[in-house]
């Protein structure tokens, strides 16, 4: 049996790693519609936009900084 399945002329762990990062960015853009078409909805106003964006959206943004970091102490 052999030990690197091919899937699409990639390995799975790469296959994996590729649709994280990509279904991951995609599901990111959405939510940031979401985010500002709640706060259009609900007529924030300048602070309160920038104030949903800032809380709702600290979860992908500690993400995203996880794998910078990563990337720059080179433990990726």
């Amino acid at each position: 049996m052999e030990s690197d399945v091919i899937l699409f002329g990639l390995t799975v762990a790469e296959f994996e790693e590729i649709s994280l990062k990509v279904c991951f960015s995609g599901l990111i853009l959405y939510m940031l519609f979401i985010i500002g078409n709640l706060a259009k909805e609900s007529k924030a106003g300048k602070y309160g936009t920038i104030w949903m964006f800032a809380g709702l959206g600290l979860g992908f943004i500690g993400f995203i900084a996880k794998g910078l970091i990563a990337r720059l102490l080179g433990i990726e």
